[in-house]
C-alpha cells in the first residue's frame, strides 16, 4: 500500500493549493480527483464559466459603452449560448492546464478517482480502471459542493436548470424564471438581464445578498429594476412544472403564478460528502453536507483537515484557497498567520459588488460610532471615459482615530479597486492615508481621496 505524507481529496482551489504548500514544506503528497481533469466545480462547472459568461455578455452586449453610443449599441446583434460558451471554454481549457502544471512542477500525484475512506488513515480510490489503497499520516477533505436539488423542481437540463447547466441550455430564453437571491441567483439574473431578457428573481428573504452592506444592494436592486428584472422577495416556490407549450410556472405559497421560458434554481449548494464514508473515519456531516471544523481547519479527528466550499461560508475561492494552505501547513506543524477579518468579498453582478471589513448595520448593531465618506465614479474622470456613471465607493471610519473600519464598493472593477482599500485596513490605516496619497490620473483609484475628503470634510463640519 502505498504511503503519503498527506492525501488531498478534491482538486479544486481549496485542495490544489493545500497539495501545493505541503509538497513547498517537503512533503510527499497525493492528490484524488473523481474527474478525469484537475480543478474541480472551480473551473469545470463554477467560477471560472460563471466569470468567463459575464465578461463575453459584457463584451458582446456593449453594455459599459451604451451611455456613450446609445442604448442600441451591441458588439453582435443576435448572441447565442454558443458564443457565451466558446469564450468559456477556452478559458477553462487554459485553467486546467495551468493547473495541472503546477501540480506537476510541485512533485504532486495526481489519483483519479472516487475517494472513500476505509479508516481514519486508509483511502481507497476507485475508478474505472480498478482500485487502490493508500493511506497516509494527514488527509484533507476539499470536495467542494454540487447545486442543492429540490423535489419541487423536475430537472430536466433544458429548461430547468441548475447552476452548472447552465451553458448546456440550447438557446438564450427570452424570459427567464431565477429562484434563489444569493451569489448564484443574483449574477445569472444580472447575466441574462443584461442580454435582454426578462428576468423574473423570487427569494424568500426580505433582501438580497443579506451579508452585503444595505446600501450597495440597495443600488444593485435599482440597476436590477431599472433592467426590467421582477423582483418577488418574500415569496417561497411550492413547485415547479412545464407547461405543454415548453414552458416553464412556478406555483408560490402566496398563490402567484409567475411563468418563463425557463427556470433556473439556485438556492443554495450540498457538500460533496456522499461517497466519502465519512462514517469509517469517524466523522460526520450536517444535513448540507457541510464538516464541521475549528480554527485550524482540524475536524474532530485530528489529523484529517477539510477546507473550501465543503465546510460551509463564505464559499469564495479566494478564501478556500487560504484555507487550503493554512490546512496544510497546520498538518506539517507549520503555524501560518491569516486573518479571516481581513478577507475580500467580491460579487460579479452587474455592476460588480466588493468589501472587506464591517457594514453599517454591524456597527450599528454593536454601538460602536462611524463616519462614511462616499465617492461617485460619475464625477471620477475615468468613470466617464470608461462609461461607468453608475458607480460609488463607500469608507467606513472611527469619527475618533479616522481609522478605517470598511471599504464598500459597487461599480465595474470593484473587485480590483479593492484591494488598496484591502491593504490600508490590515495594516490598521487612516483614512487621512488617502488624503495624503496622490493616485495616478485619471484612475478609479482617485474615489479614495475623493471618499476621504467627504467623510473628514463631514467631522470638521461638525
Amino acid at each position: 500500500m502505498e504511503s503519503y505524507d498527506l492525501l488531498v481529496i478534491g482538486s479544486g482551489p481549496a485542495g490544489q493549493r493545500a497539495a501545493i504548500q505541503a509538497s513547498k514544506f517537503g512533503k510527499k503528497v497525493a492528490l484524488i480527483e473523481k474527474m478525469e481533469v484537475v480543478g474541480g466545480v472551480a473551473i469545470n462547472t463554477g467560477t471560472i464559466p460563471s466569470k468567463t459568461m459575464r465578461e463575453a455578455v459584457l463584451h458582446l452586449s456593449g453594455f459599459y459603452w451604451q451611455s456613450i453610443y446609445g442604448v442600441n449599441y451591441r458588439v453582435k446583434d443576435q448572441i447565442t449560448m454558443a458564443d457565451l460558451s466558446f469564450r468559456a471554454q477556452h478559458v477553462i481549457k487554459t485553467e486546467i492546464d495551468v493547473t495541472r502544471a503546477q501540480l506537476s512542477r510541485n512533485g504532486i500525484e495526481v489519483l483519479n478517482g472516487v475517494a472513500n475512506f476505509l479508516d481514519p488513515h486508509k483511502i481507497r480510490v476507485v475508478s474505472s480502471r480498478g482500485q487502490s489503497d493508500y493511506q497516509a499520516e494527514s488527509v484533507i477533505i476539499a470536495t467542494g459542493t454540487k447545486p442543492a436539488i429540490s423535489p419541487l423542481v423536475p430537472f430536466n437540463n433544458r429548461n430547468i436548470i441548475n447552476s452548472d447547466q447552465v451553458l448546456q441550455m440550447p438557446e438564450i430564453p427570452k424570459t427567464l424564471i431565477v429562484v434563489g437571491g444569493g451569489v448564484i441567483g443574483v449574477e445569472y439574473t444580472c447575466m441574462f438581464a443584461t442580454l435582454g431578457v426578462r428576468v423574473a428573481l423570487i427569494e424568500k428573504r426580505p433582501r438580497l445578498l443579506e451579508f452585503a452592506d444595505a446600501e450597495m444592494v440597495e443600488a444593485l436592486s435599482y440597476h436590477l429594476r431599472d433592467r426590467r428584472v421582477t423582483m418577488r422577495l418574500n415569496e417561497e416556490v411550492e413547485s415547479v412544472e412545464e407547461l405543454p407549450d415548453k414552458t416553464v410556472v412556478a406555483n408560490l405559497k402566496s398563490k402567484k403564478k409567475v411563468n418563463g421560458d425557463a427556470l433556473l434554481y439556485a438556492v443554495g449548494r450540498q457538500g460533496n460528502v456522499d461517497e466519502l464514508n465519512l462514517a469509517a473515519a469517524g466523522l460526520e456531516a450536517d444535513s448540507r453536507g457541510r464538516i464541521k471544523v475549528d480554527a485550524d481547519y482540524r475536524t474532530v479527528v485530528p489529523h484529517i483537515y477539510a477546507v473550501g466550499d465543503v465546510i460551509g461560508f463564505p464559499s469564495l475561492g479566494s478564501v478556500s484557497m487560504e484555507q487550503g494552505r493554512i490546512a496544510a501547513a497546520n498538518a506539517v506543524g507549520i503555524k501560518i498567520h491569516s486573518n479571516p477579518a481581513h478577507y475580500p468579498y467580491g460579487i460579479y453582478t452587474i455592476p460588480e459588488i466588493s468589501f472587506i471589513g464591517q457594514t453599517e448595520d454591524q456597527l450599528t448593531d454593536a454601538g460602536v460610532p462611524y463616519e462614511i465618506g462616499i465617492a461617485y465614479f460619475r464625477e471620477i474622470a475615468r468613470g466617464q471615459i470608461r462609461g461607468d456613471t453608475t458607480g460609488r465607493l463607500k469608507l467606513i471610519f472611527s469619527p475618533e482615530t479616522k481609522e478605517l473600519l470598511g471599504v464598500h464598493i459597487i461599480g465595474e472593477g470593484a473587485s480590483e479597486l479593492l484591494h488598496i482599500g484591502q491593504a490600508v485596513l490590515a495594516l490598521k490605516g487612516t483614512v487621512e492615508y488617502f488624503v495624503d496619497t496622490v493616485f495616478n490620473y485619471p484612475t478609479l483609484a482617485e474615489c479614495y481621496k475623493a471618499a476621504a475628503f467627504n467623510g473628514l470634510n463631514k467631522l470638521a463640519n461638525v
